[in-house]
């Protein structure tokens, strides 16, 4: 009898329970759904910064938005070590100097062109972020950041005293971009419209910042990888009992944000045509911090908004001569003190979805297990409406 009855078991279809009420689709719309906001915005973004040489392509305004940018490379970079590891670090600055120098060394010392130099960039800050990382990131909170901050002090330091990094002067007639001849120094025609060699790197710039340094990691902190880091940002020894490998987490966040800094260093190294160790001092990864933290720490869109605020507040405030870094502290403190989370922290809703109610679900009959004449039955009293129980709330409506 077991035996038959364990067969038939066996072999006997499952079917999971048809569910109760069907599941509405999200929302998809751009005043209905956060997700169509941000694509939304997204584009509108993008669609500006190939406007901007069409509405003023002065060569000051061509290189304050092409460093602006650059700041949005770097702060995205700083944000995965930060806002999505949970990793305190200030000598990000370091991973943005051996980009720079690495470049500018195989650039001018040993004749390579600019874009062959990306991949000795990358590597070198692949093999820095490990040489910081491995024996730092097992500390914690501030012993982390004053570890970071020493190596950070360390790389200028280093760089001040070499010479094939040309010392105190640093390296200077760093060379643009050029493929087989052609660079962007020399600018193009297209349609009868002129574009000068600094527009062009212009948009070069933008289309880096916006495929590798929003889009790239904004997709890394939506995926595995991204869970783990977030993971270990909000309780790393629950991340680690879940079977999280935290230390291969936190270096693999550390390396991808040094990459990012390095890739921003070349930029910045072409943009500039000259680098020198005044260039990489703290204060600097105190503002690449403080853009993040900003903006809100984790969030794509708050991290943008803080970097260009950051780069961006004191040309605009120019005009105030030596009153211009009076009036943007007091800026800075204003913004921290009435939003302290960030101006677009990474929980922040849309201000009309808020007042938007969820739909109850309807009334429904009880489902039976399998395909058999179930007869038809009331309401059960644990489904609700409203979070009241069916009766109370049928009650309430005859009431």
């Amino acid at each position: 009898m077991a035996r038959d009855l364990d067969l038939a078991l066996k072999h006997a279809p499952l079917r999971a329970p048809a569910p109760l009420f069907d599941r509405p689709r999200p929302a998809t719309g751009v005043f209905t759904s956060q997700s169509g906001f941000l694509r939304a915005l997204g584009t509108l973004a993008v669609l500006l910064l190939a406007a901007l040489p069409f509405l003023d392509a002065s060569r000051y305004t061509m290189s304050i938005a092409t460093s602006a940018l650059i700041y949005v490379m770097l702060c995205m970079g700083l944000n995965v070590v930060v806002g999505y590891a949970g990793l305190l670090d200030l000598g990000y600055i370091a991973f943005f100097a051996v980009g720079a120098y690495v470049s500018g060394i195989f650039t001018t010392v040993l004749g390579f062109p600019m874009w062959l130099a990306l991949p000795a960039t990358i590597a070198a800050c692949i093999v820095a972020g490990i040489l910081i990382g491995a024996p730092t990131l097992r500390l914690r909170s501030d012993y982390l950041a004053i570890v970071t901050l020493g190596f950070g002090e360390i790389i200028r330091i280093t760089a001040n005293n070499l010479e094939i990094t040309g010392g105190p002067s640093g390296i200077h007639g760093i060379p643009s971009w050029d493929f087989g001849g052609w660079s962007f120094d020399d600018g193009f025609t297209v349609g009868g419209l002129a574009f000068p060699g600094y527009v062009v790197f212009y948009y070069f710039v933008a289309a880096v910042v916006v495929v590798v340094g929003v889009i790239g990691a904004g997709r890394l902190a939506k995926g595995k990888m991204g869970r783990a880091w977030k993971a270990v940002r909000d309780d790393e020894d629950a991340a680690e009992a879940m079977g999280i490998n935290t230390y291969v987490a936190k270096i693999s966040a550390y390396i991808i944000g040094a990459v990012w800094a390095g890739m921003a260093g070349q930029l910045m190294a072409t943009h500039l045509s000259a680098i020198s160790p005044n260039s990489f001092q703290f204060l600097y990864s105190a503002l690449i911090l403080m853009a993040v933290v900003l903006g809100g720490m984790g969030s794509t869109p708050g991290v943008i908004i803080g970097a260009l605020f950051v780069s961006l507040a004191p040309e605009l405030l120019r005009d105030f001569a030596e009153w211009r870094y009076l009036i943007f502290g007091i800026l800075l403190v204003v913004v921290m003190l009435f939003r302290p989370s960030g101006l677009w922290p990474a929980t922040a809703v849309l201000p009309w979805l808020k007042r938007t109610r969820p739909q109850p679900p309807p009334f429904t009959s009880a489902v039976g297990a399998i395909d058999q004449g179930v007869p038809d039955v009331e309401p059960s009293v644990m489904e609700s409406v409203d979070g009241l129980p069916a009766a109370d709330a049928e009650e309430g409506r005859q009431a």
